[in-house]
């Protein structure tokens, strides 16, 4: 587990900041740490008082390559490094999931099952090793991590993350005696021969809670290791064979890693579908808590002052991962490739649960804000065509998919669940009650008619946070394409848009169709489907903006093939257009969010202010006429009044029905006032972003009264909470709304 850094830890390591300590040993120090844009690594340096040793260095370089000959798919990918650095260092992804002794510790010996497949997957992470001339040499239950795609092989060399008890020192014979080969342990060369022998002392010891030759002094155990026969009592009867053959005192009679992978499973499945479930559980809870670290700094001794802090800085770029479906608890799997579409729904009467208090401290340098509270949510994703995520609101909570799909109570900012890298917003809808997202799970099981895997539902529920089957499969569809996309959802139905046909990667080709649905979520039932317009190919254009439904439409923005923005309605019963207006000043980037719509009009700004009227799309009025030339950001409507913010000007109020300005904003403090958001509204104040702060505009008197400090780029208001939630740099906070 991680423990607090010491007064003498470094403030920076290249990009990264240290949060904590993982371990430390004879080489090095492991630490939790973060670039200043939020992303989480293993960091590992040479201790300072050898890093002149020439010996020392080639040793830590060749540490670092062995990482990298291992990889992402079977140990901890590197992803930065700088070995000439005084101090040598690099960093590996952080993985989420807990070490093997710790998994058996505290769940108890594994099932067979889970042996045999933990044990295959191993072998193909020393194939890897073997492959490129490389042996581990220091293969051991600590050195395995356990995740929902697999287990990770990690340490090749320095400091292990578990503690100097298990670790081994320069000068040392490299391994730990009761995991080394008899070769190994009397000081011949260790082949990799003698990293099957480990592999296998690993599994019993995964199999039993024990490892073969028992515990106790190094003498004692080196000795039993070369020449008394390992205990396999408790092994399960149908791997003993297999396992003795590879603890055998001649390397020459152990099976390679590929015989023995072929005797231990055949392939079939998917890792996580072997894992007991309270080993997923312990995987889900250590994704969430690893947001949740506290950093902490020792103090210094009494006459030894503290290092100054260095400042960090660094970009982003977080990974797209599907979710794990899974009854792990309210923390979610750590997620795993192809998930299936899934909906959290709210407890009776739109509760929401009610978490156990924890830390909402963010492992970001917080800026100075005045908010109720704040919390680290991850960053936006920076892939160019993903759409924005937003908050929304479900409940008690507040959503939001920022590197992780995240509940946070809007009263508190406490978490009360989070699903792992689960970022693509397009993906998820939510009607205030339910959460809907799409997707596709993988195996042979689930390939559909249309090319691909088939696209699924499932819920969650979030007062238990236990995951439900899947209560709709879509086989006509290929939910491996990556334009397929969760339009909105609204009574209880949710509207997708789902293609047929091959995938080509993160775009449209000519032989795709695709197609609007509408599913029941209570039932999975398919409603009606209807073709939607082709797309250009090698367009990364989403058909939908932004859509949401209004009594018995189905309203929404739309791209067309030509870049040209429409407004559409359609009937929600059978699909069929009502009515298309092209908007021809308004472009497709600028209008990728929440929709303002009342009863009787779509209202739509980021240039001119219109009111479409919704049973046939008829201006009915339009700022234009009234006030040419004037430029507005995004409306909002509430009680009969349209409010924005107009360029030079600041907040304007205009009656919703006609149009007219009802007031504008006094004191000339709105000049400078953004127009890539809507303003929220409460019941005695407007809030507005001006620069740094949100500023809060009398609805009585129309001039700013007070303002807070706030990173966000995205609003919205809770009106059960009474918190405006502000969403941006990587941050969710709340603010008081009045």
């Amino acid at each position: 587990m991680p423990s607090p850094l010491t007064h003498d830890d470094p403030q920076a390591i290249g990009p990264y900041r240290p949060v904590a300590r993982l371990g430390s040993g004879g080489m090095g120090t492991v630490y939790l740490a973060r670039t200043a844009g939020g992303r989480t690594v293993a960091l590992k340096t040479m201790h300072a008082r050898i890093a002149s040793d020439p010996a020392s260095r080639t040793r830590f370089r060749l540490e670092t390559d062995a990482a990298r000959v291992v990889g992402e798919r079977f140990g901890a990918g590197v992803v930065d490094a700088d070995p000439r650095a005084e101090t040598p260092w690099f960093a590996t992804e952080y993985v989420l999931g807990p070490p093997l002794d710790d998994a058996v510790e505290q769940g108890g010996p594994l099932p067979e099952e889970t042996v045999r497949v933990l044990g295959a997957a191993l072998c193909g992470a020393l194939g890897q090793l073997h492959g490129s001339d490389v042996v581990h040499r220091d293969l051991k239950p600590s050195n395995i991590l356990v995740t929902a795609y697999g287990p990770k092989v990690i340490d090749f060399g320095i400091a292990r993350a578990a503690g100097d008890d298990r670790l081994t020192r320069v000068g040392v014979a490299v391994g730990t005696p009761a995991f080394m080969s008899p070769e190994q342990a009397s000081g011949q060369e260790h082949s990799a021969s003698g990293d099957v022998f480990a592999l296998a002392g690993v599994l019993v010891f995964a199999a039993t809670g024990h490892p073969p030759f028992g515990h106790g002094q190094a003498a004692d155990l080196l000795y039993r290791v070369r020449y008394t026969e390992p205990d396999l009592s408790g092994v399960p009867e149908g791997l003993r064979p297999v396992l003795a053959r590879c603890l055998d005192k001649n390397p020459f009679l152990r099976p390679t890693t590929g015989e023995l992978a072929a005797q231990l499973h055949d392939g079939s499945g998917e890792f996580a579908d072997h894992l007991p479930a309270a080993l997923l559980a312990d995987i889900g809870r250590r994704a969430t808590e690893v947001w949740q670290t506290v950093p902490r700094r020792l103090p210094a001794p009494p006459d030894e002052p503290e290092a100054a802090p260095a400042a960090s800085t660094a970009s982003t770029a977080w990974s797209r991962r599907r979710v794990l479906l899974t009854a792990s608890g309210a923390a979610l799997g750590a997620a795993a490739a192809g998930a299936g579409v899934w909906t959290v729904t709210a407890g009776a009467g739109g509760d929401s649960p009610q978490p156990t208090p924890g830390p909402s401290n963010s492992l970001l340098a917080k800026p100075e804000l005045d908010s109720l509270w704040q919390i680290q949510i991850g960053e936006q994703d920076s892939f160019e065509n993903s759409m924005p995520s937003h908050p929304h609101v479900l409940g008690n909570l507040v959503t939001t998919a920022t590197g992780n799909l995240t509940g946070v109570m809007a009263a508190t900012g406490q978490r009360a669940w989070v699903v792992p890298d689960m970022d693509m917003a397009w993906q998820i809808a939510s009607d205030g009650r339910r959460l809907v997202a799409i997707n596709s799970m993988s195996g042979p099981e689930n390939m559909g008619n249309a090319g691909g895997f088939a696209l699924f539902l499932a819920s969650l529920d979030t007062r238990t946070g236990e995951m439900r089957d899947p209560f709709a499969r879509l086989d006509d569809f290929n939910g491996e394409l990556f334009p397929d996309q969760m339009v909105c959802t609204g009574d209880g139905v949710a509207y997708v848009v789902a293609g047929r046909g091959r995938y080509v990667h993160n775009t449209y080709s000519a032989a795709q169709t695709w197609y609007l649905l509408a599913v029941d979520i209570g039932t999975g039932k398919e409603l009606w489907k209807t073709p939607l317009p082709a797309r250009r190919p090698g367009t990364e254009r989403f058909y939908f903006l932004s859509a949401g439904v209004v009594g018995r439409r189905l309203v929404a923005l739309q791209e067309a093939d030509d870049g040209t923005v429409h407004a559409i309605v359609r009937d929600t019963r059978t699909g069929a257009v009502r009515w298309d207006r092209p908007l021809d000043d308004i472009k497709a980037d600028q209008v990728r969010l929440p929709l303002t719509t009342d009863a009787e009009h779509l209202y739509t700004g980021t240039g001119r202010l219109r009111a479409l009227r919704l049973d046939d799309g008829t201006v009915t009025w339009d700022s234009g006429s009234a006030r040419p030339g004037r430029t507005y950001g995004p409306p909002a409507v509430k009680g009969g009044t349209v409010y924005a913010v107009e360029k030079g000007l600041g907040l304007v109020a205009l009656d919703a029905a006609s149009g007219r300005i009802a007031w504008e904003e006094k004191g000339g403090q709105g000049t400078h006032a953004h127009l890539d958001c809507a303003p929220v509204i409460g019941t005695g104040y407007a809030y507005s972003r001006r620069g740094s702060k949100l500023w809060a505009v009398s609805l009585s008197d129309r001039t700013p009264d007070h303002s807070y400090r706030t990173t966000g780029d995205r609003f919205i208001a809770h009106e059960t909470a009474r918190t405006v939630v502000a969403q941006g740099d990587g941050f969710l906070a709340a603010f008081p709304l009045r």
